[in-house]
């Protein structure tokens, strides 16, 4: 009996030596699978960091490129309301230069002088705003609500209705923006 009794204490020694090396694997393995699972979360916030950092740089890339932009336009029409100050001046001029009488119509030689005066100061204007991208508004094209401002309709045989009948008031643009709209009378 005392082989048995041997071999039984033998076999739980060894029961409890495997049963301890089963609860070391456990361990392990579940030691494993934590570190696995941090590992993960650490891959999934990395990621997340990484996306979030490339939207930002790309938000951030397209806030640069839109303020260039503006200040491309900013400089470009720097000038628009000093052009727009100069309009009635140009006005004022072509309605001094319509008032002079011609000789044909009675004008005497001093008034030649100041008619001949006020076109070469109108011509400067026009060369000068030429040279600075302002431009006086087609008319040939016919009516544009977008650069025509209608201010009255008159009855008229030759032109069709919704013709531009008279110029009232020059308009002009600014390179590409409008400054003023030209005010017209157009055909019923």
């Amino acid at each position: 009996m005392g082989g048995e009794h041997k071999d039984r204490k033998e076999r739980q020694e060894e029961e409890a030596v495997r049963e301890e090396e089963a609860e070391e694997k456990a361990e392990e393995s579940s030691a494993d699978d934590s570190k696995k699972s941090e590992l993960e979360e650490c891959k999934e916030k990395l990621s997340e960091c990484e996306d979030r950092y490339l939207r930002m740089h790309a938000e951030f890339e397209n806030i640069k490129k839109r303020m260039e932009r503006e200040k491309e336009k900013s400089v470009a029409y720097a000038q628009e309301q000093f052009a727009r100050d100069l309009l009635p001046v140009m006005d004022s001029l072509e309605l001094a230069l319509a008032s002079i009488p011609t000789p044909e119509e009675g004008g005497d030689e001093h008034l030649q002088k100041l008619r001949e005066g006020v076109q070469l100061t109108l011509d400067q204007f026009v060369k000068t705003f030429e040279k600075h991208h302002i431009k006086v508004v087609d008319i040939e094209e016919g009516f544009n609500p977008n650069f025509h401002e209608a201010v009255m309709q008159v009855e008229s045989e030759e032109h069709e209705s919704g013709q531009i009948v008279q110029v009232l008031q020059k308009g002009y643009t600014y390179k590409e923006r409008l400054l003023r709209p030209a005010m017209v009378s157009v055909a019923k």
